[in-house]
């Protein structure tokens, strides 16, 4: 190990930001791998960005700058190539007669300036950024699609030379280097991008692909249709799917390893009338599992929620649309609870994210594994805890309101567009009022809203039509909901959030807690609105409501909380 590792790790420690077993973990990855300790430290995530930089611009008195607020001139681009500005992840910012400051993320790999001074002939004065702003400042000022554009160029040929069907079907020719390259950039891209999805739409003439960041499609490139069968082979020979099948829809997945971190690729394949559409969801392994802190509920909410997963026994339910988040919040709720004591299980479809020490069930329908078989034999694995991914029919409802009746706690979903609707809907199912008087101890409600960029965010004045906006998204709520704003915070756009004004999303809740009277009224079968009416006026915060109090505190936009509560 070299000194001036030994030296950093030991300062680490020395100032608290590594603890002594972490500082030996480094020590391990490094003797494994030969990265420099800067690299694993960072790959590892064991100290806040940020913080890190802080740390390594007083250790080797280096400057430190924020990216997002530099204006880079088109002729500084020009001094450092850029394939070596993308292969050492350095980002130009100035240059004064022959020198040049350069952004750089690791102090200590000294070889990265001393390549720069070689290729440009000029003085190179390193400063520091993050990794993440130096590859949002890259994409930003050189093009995100550059090395996908490179990537489709060489795709373009005649089309006799275009491999057919026959030789896909055979396995021929869909390890090119062109098409594997494409694929891998594809998902280094989305990956880079934070994507949960990545479409790839076959059209007419040529096939369009597009990321799912925050919630919302964007367009990232295109490439020739001819080269679409080529991809989709690759593809199902990764998900180990039948390449010479392309008339049914076919399933599968992937694992692999991008810029440090294990990601899970779920893999959709469906044929349509242009040819075959692919959309796999991208679930990032390393930073899979959020804590109930990052999940974005306000005070009262997380610690009313908190007190419901320490309860022994009863049934909480997770309500929302497909994509609100209701999976994330029951893993946060699991990890919040996984204790040595606890005999945790679940059954879902399918296991997205692998929980230590927590017996997981893959649903299977071709051995007769359903929601329902898997749990009857759940309850006789002696758990504490059972997670049911969703309750899709009565048989399962019936199962998991018994397994809360015997002294289990139960945590599982339903679709229903708001909390106290849930109730209406076991009903609806069969499930007689009294057992669901007695076993559902809370109902959460959750949407997603895409958070103001904390790098532009911005205040702005009231406008009117913002004010005649925010009226109407107030609509429906009780008075005492009433608040009154002379600004409002949004972001303008930048290299973080990709001109959007928008990055990371968090929830916007409504937690149901049945009390006395309102079990009352569930055992008499009253309406939802009577429900939903009674548990307002004893204080809970509907969803709207809930999103109003982050527009006030400046974490969203009226915007967004109006998009995710039009249903409500």
């Amino acid at each position: 190990m070299k000194k001036s590792n030994t030296s950093l790790g030991e300062s680490l420690v020395f100032e608290g930001l590594l603890t002594p077993e972490q500082y030996r973990q480094i020590q391990i990855e490094i003797e494994k791998t030969q990265e420099s300790f800067v690299k694993v430290l960072r790959r590892l995530r064991l100290i806040d960005e940020k913080r890190l930089l802080a740390f390594l611009s007083a250790k080797f008195q280096i400057p430190q700058v924020e990216l997002t607020h530099q204006i880079i001139k088109p002729e500084v681009l020009k001094v450092i190539p850029e394939m070596l500005v993308r292969r050492l992840s350095v980002m130009p910012i100035r240059k004064i007669g022959k020198r040049c400051t350069v952004a750089v993320s690791d102090p200590m790999n000294l070889s990265v300036t001393d390549r720069l001074r070689i290729e440009t002939g000029l003085d190179i004065d390193p400063v520091l950024a993050t990794e993440s702003e130096i590859k949002n400042a890259i994409d930003q000022y050189y093009g995100a699609r550059s090395e996908m554009n490179d990537v489709v160029e060489s795709l373009i040929q005649p089309e006799e030379t275009t491999p057919d069907a026959n030789t896909l079907a055979q396995g021929a020719g869909i390890e090119e280097a062109p098409i594997m390259k494409l694929v891998n950039t594809m998902f280094s891209e989305a990956i880079r991008q934070g994507a949960s999805d990545v479409h790839i739409a076959p059209d007419k003439k040529e096939v369009v692909v597009r990321n799912r960041v925050d919630g919302m499609l964007r367009e990232v490139h295109r490439y020739p249709k001819s080269s679409h069968t080529a991809v989709v082979s690759r593809l199902k020979v990764m998900a180990n799917l039948d390449i010479s099948e392309s008339r049914v829809p076919q399933d599968g997945r992937v694992q692999l390893e991008s810029q440090g971190e294990q990601v899970d690729l779920r893999v959709s394949i469906v044929p349509t009338i242009h040819g075959e559409n692919l959309v796999i969801r991208l679930l990032n392994l390393s930073t899979a599992v959020r804590s109930l802190e990052d999940l974005g509920m306000l005070e009262a909410d997380s610690e009313s929620f908190r007190h419901l997963i320490l309860k022994p026994y009863g049934m909480l339910l997770i309500t929302g649309p497909t994509g609100s988040g209701k999976t994330t919040t029951l893993y946060a709720a699991l990890h919040q609870i996984n204790t040595p004591d606890k005999n945790i299980v679940t059954i879902e479809d399918p296991v997205e994210y692998q929980l230590p020490m927590v017996r997981q069930i893959h649903v299977n329908p071709k051995v007769d594994l359903t929601f329902a078989n898997g749990l009857r034999s759940i309850l006789r694995q002696d758990p504490d805890i059972i997670m049911v991914g969703e309750i899709r029919d009565k048989e399962t409802a019936e199962i998991a309101i018994q397994a809360a009746l015997t002294g289990h706690l139960v945590l599982s979903t339903l679709h229903t567009n708001d909390a106290t609707s849930a109730v209406a809907r076991l009903i609806d199912m069969g499930i007689e009022p009294f057992l669901i008087s007695s076993t559902v101890i809370g109902i959460l409600a959750q949407r997603l809203v895409r958070n103001i960029c904390p790098d532009c965010k911005r205040e702005f004045p009231v406008e009117d039509q913002m004010l005649r906006k925010f009226e109407f998204a107030r609509n429906g709520l009780p008075k005492s909901a009433a608040y009154e704003f002379k600004s409002f915070f949004k972001g303008t756009g930048c290299l973080s959030c990709r001109q959007s004004g928008y990055r990371g999303r968090s929830g916007i809740f409504e937690l149901f807690i049945p009390d006395d009277e309102i079990r009352e009224l569930i055992l008499h079968k009253a309406s939802s609105t009577s429900i939903r009416e009674r548990a307002v006026a004893k204080g809970m915060n509907v969803l709207r409501q809930d999103g109003l109090e982050k527009i006030k505190r400046g974490m969203t936009t009226i915007d967004e909380v109006f998009r995710a509560t039009q249903d409500v």
